[in-house]
């Protein structure tokens, strides 16, 4: 054990106690795993954490229990394996010794001649679904905030059992759906009636007497007076479920996330049922994984999303931020519909539309209404906060509804003289101290508020859409944006649940200067001549959720023409103006249809004669990123290039095993070969040297 020992890891202990239970002759063993800290700091498993386990099963079966049951601390039952501690394994040898460590562990409840029971109590991911997969029966409380095995999104595979015990419990089609497809989809967390629903869990409790009915329920199954039953496993459908889930991942990734295939051939391994040959190849596929790029930009994607995240850089003290009690939405359309039910879910305070004609705030505040009888037809919510919301969103025509709003956010169109002019027919109504907020994508901050006469109270507030889908939020700072403003916005950043990061007002801001560059790039080799096919084909090595044409029909050609020309009015060098897009965008139809080129389209391009072979694009489309974020930092629109990857991450979806896209430029050699220089230390997002 002391070749794997980690000086820093939080040790989560597991406390044994005998528990009484009424109906059964002898105590049940009720261990209970907690790391001493509240729900903040969850509870996870490194070398020490096992070693506690094990001693506690030890100690439990020596007191010759009517059962043995495993529970975490209030909230949180397991996030799984300590992962801070994986960059310090110094070779394979230690990454195979820690898969195995966790497997003899566990392999003991899962062996046990003694009932084992999992009371999954609260979060449990990773490791700690694990764990409970281990157990012979499982209970599960409907507060769990998350179950998952999110490992494939980090660039590892579920190594403590969970590609060979999953799939046998509940089918190869939910198994992959869970090991691999969730993790890719932005790390999708089950909710607990979806896990129950899945078989996951045996029995769904409510929270509140949560163990109390966790006893007596298993105390019924010892008894022989509660039956569990489970489905029988089709395994003549395993082969075509994995063929097709490689097809998919072949077409998406083009094999750019090692870990997803790894848990592929994981799960085929399962189908035969030898438990011990499976984990075997858990191990190996866990060391072999633990020293990849992938895994080390992942982990520090991961570091970037739950820590960064939380404590923006540059934020100003919070104890600046003002109050709000009503909010002021100018513009009743999709996108500040969207806003308007997002404010009233979060703050529950009042929230007013207001736009040029009652037809289209009747259309705004319906969107609203719609949404909410959807989410509770579905069983998202119940009908009592129903009502509150439906009570707390409002629309009219008359401005003068904003008079004690605290904070007014406008989505109005992206045009400058437009929004100067909402500012100042708006700054004759509110209060001095109400914050002026715009969702601008592109547009300056500082000229948006420079006619004001209280311009300090002016700031960005960018959402990316699906505004209810993607976590970021870009909070600009105009030249002239106090403290206090900035503060507010961030305060209300948090309490809409979205994740803040400060940048400087300048054109585009983050996201969208780097994604309009990038296909900027792509589409001028379209406008030499590369066919439409392969400059779409050219970045499938990186595996990014969209390719380069759908990306662009997502964000709308006509919306990307405009904001592609006010990057071009700033850097007129490096963002071209491309016709055809102008064209495209003229016809209204779209570029991609069945994830394929649409040859009318192809037809209405004007371009020359010099086509870009696949690694050209490629080559090209990298080059422009690293020097476009090289000149970001320079000119410090945000504080670090961690600022930068977790904007990427967040807000445009760019996957976990690129780091979001400083670490793979650093990788790949493109940041030294551009800009002379790496964005991160050697070892920060890779392989130390």
């Amino acid at each position: 054990m002391s070749a794997l020992a980690a000086p820093n890891e939080v040790v989560t202990k597991a406390l044994l106690r005998q528990v009484n239970v009424p109906g059964l002759d002898r105590p049940a063993a009720l261990i209970t795993l907690d790391n001493g800290f509240d729900h903040t700091k969850p509870n996870t498993f490194g070398p020490a954490g096992l070693t506690s386990l094990d001693e506690a099963i030890t100690a439990a079966l020596a007191a010759d229990p009517a059962f043995i049951a495993v529970t975490g601390k209030p909230y949180i039952f397991c996030v799984g394996a300590d992962i801070v501690g994986l960059p310090q394994l110094a070779d394979r040898a230690q990454a195979l010794e820690i898969g195995r460590l966790g497997h003899r562990v566990f392999a003991r409840l899962k062996d046990s001649t003694v009932p084992t029971f999992a009371f999954v109590n609260g979060a449990a991911m990773g490791g700690g679904l694990e764990l409970a997969l281990h157990c012979h029966y499982r209970t599960l409380s409907g507060g769990a905030a998350a179950l998952a095995l999110p490992e494939v999104s980090l660039g590892l595979v579920p190594g403590w059992g969970g590609t060979q015990l999953l799939p046998n419990l509940i089918g190869i089609p939910a198994a992959t759906q869970v090991i691999i497809q969730n993790p890719l989809m932005q790390n999708k967390m089950l909710k607990p009636k979806q896990a129950a629903e899945l078989g996951i869990a045996d029995v769904l409790l409510e929270p509140a007497d949560f163990l109390e009915r966790s006893l007596e329920w298993a105390a019924g199954v010892v008894r022989g007076q509660v039956s569990v039953t489970r489905p029988e496993v089709d395994k003549d459908m395993w082969a075509g479920v994995l063929y097709f889930a490689r097809e998919t991942l072949n077409q998406r990734l083009h094999g750019a996330v090692p870990a997803a295939y790894k848990a592929l051939d994981l799960l085929e391994t399962a189908k035969d049922g030898d438990f011990a040959a499976g984990t075997a190849a858990e191990d190996e596929a866990l060391a072999d994984l633990v020293f990849s790029e992938e895994l080390r930009s992942g982990l520090y994607a991961f570091d970037l999303v739950q820590r960064r995240a939380k404590r923006p850089a540059g934020a100003p003290d919070k104890g600046l931020a003002r109050p709000v009690t009503k909010v002021g939405i100018v513009g009743a359309g999709l996108m500040a519909s969207q806003l308007a039910l997002l404010f009233a879910r979060r703050l529950q305070v009042p929230v007013v539309m207001t736009d040029l004609d009652q037809s289209r705030v009747d259309k705004g505040v319906g969107y609203v209404h719609t949404q909410i009888e959807k989410a509770v037809t579905k069983g998202r919510m119940d009908k009592g906060t129903a009502a509150k919301l439906y009570g707390l969103v409002s629309g009219t025509v008359d401005k003068s509804a904003f008079a004690d709003a605290d904070f007014v956010i406008e989505a109005v169109f992206e045009d400058l003289g437009v929004k100067k002019q909402v500012w100042a027919e708006l700054e004759k109504i509110v209060s001095p101290e109400a914050v002026l907020a715009t969702n601008t994508s592109s547009l300056s901050i500082t000229e948006m508020a420079a006619e004001l006469e209280h311009p300090e109270r002016v700031v960005g507030f960018h959402f990316f859409n699906p505004v209810a889908v993607l976590p970021l939020l870009e909070i600009v700072r105009g030249e002239r944006t106090d403290d206090a403003t900035l503060a507010t916005a961030f305060a209300v950043g948090k309490q809409l649940k979205k994740s803040s990061v400060l940048v400087k007002d300048a054109p585009a801001f983050v996201v969208n200067r780097l994604l309009t560059r990038f296909l900027g790039t792509v589409f001028a080799a379209v406008d030499a001549g590369t066919p439409l096919e392969v400059a779409n084909s050219a970045l499938d090595p990186l595996g990014l959720p969209m390719r380069p044409l759908a990306l662009l029909q997502l964000v709308g050609p006509a919306v990307a023409y405009h904001v592609g020309g006010t990057l071009h009015t700033a850097y007129p060098d490096r963002f071209g103006v491309s016709e055809n897009l102008k064209r495209i965008a003229d016809s209204g139809q779209p570029i991609v249809v069945d994830e394929k080129v649409n040859e009318e389209v192809a037809k209405l391009l004007v371009v020359g004669d010099q086509p870009l072979t696949a690694e050209q694009v490629r080559q090209n489309a990298l080059d422009a990123l690293a020097q476009e974020i090289r000149l970001m930092l320079d000119e410090g629109v945000v504080a670090e290039a961690q600022d930068i990857d977790l904007c990427m991450i967040l807000g445009a979806g760019w996957p976990f095993h690129l780091g979001g896209v400083t670490p793979y430029l650093d990788r790949t050699g493109t940041s030294e070969r551009v800009t002379g220089q790496r964005f991160l230390p050697r070892g920060a997002a890779s392989l130390p040297a």
